[in-house]
């Protein structure tokens, strides 16, 4: 799926991304106490939201302290998330992370990309992890699916056409392999599971 068509898509669904806003809160509370061992995110103070939609990790991460930008390519998303009590003070910008951002270099101590990264083409998942090493300074959270598939999933993703099925494959191995100006992108990428069928890939930039 290109570009137009993928953002033209997820402005088409927010409102229905809308309607699981309770829901994804409670999924993301969960994840994060499960990986504190790992990575207690509490302990920094900025944070950079990659394809935030309707801004519920950007709510728990703002309850938590941190100090919240949250960016998407969907103008009703951002639209939605902005609407939210729970996100006031949150900074919401209409950004694409396949572009070159409007930040600084190491503009943030963490930055976090939930269900991106498999629906991007490889070439997209090399420039996004580019552009989170370039913008952040501690750790860079890619959470999305590991390689246990189960059939709904596999049916929804299978339909949206995306790059899962090869991303399960080899999501580790290209962050660990990512270059940006013939330099490693990351120097460590730890693999945690946040979920059945889910994983935090923390990767440590350059």
């Amino acid at each position: 799926m290109n570009k137009r068509k993928r953002k033209t898509l997820f402005d088409i669904i927010a409102p229905f991304y809308g309607l699981f806003y309770k829901k994804q809160r409670e999924n993301f509370i969960k994840v994060i106490r499960r990986a504190e061992n790992d990575l207690d995110i509490s302990s920094y103070e900025t944070i950079l939201d990659v394809g935030c939609g309707p801004g519920a990790l950007c709510s728990v991460l703002n309850e938590k302290g941190l100090r919240v930008t949250g960016i998407d390519s969907a103008a009703k998303m951002l639209n939605i998330a902005k609407k939210r009590a729970e996100n006031t003070g949150v900074q919401f910008l209409h950004a694409s992370i396949l572009e070159p951002l409007p930040f600084p270099d190491k503009s943030f101590d963490i930055s976090v990309a939930s269900y991106v990264a498999h629906g991007l083409k490889k070439e997209e998942r090399q420039r996004m992890y580019k552009q989170m090493n370039k913008v952040t300074k501690h750790k860079v959270i890619i959470h999305d699916f590991n390689a246990n598939r189960g059939w709904l999933i596999s049916f929804v993703e299978w339909l949206e056409q995306g790059d899962y099925f090869k991303f399960i494959q080899v999501a580790e191995e290209e962050m660990r392999n990512c270059t940006s100006d013939l330099e490693e992108c990351f120097s460590s990428v730890q693999v945690i599971d946040v979920g059945t069928r889910a994983s935090w890939y923390i990767c440590t930039p350059k």
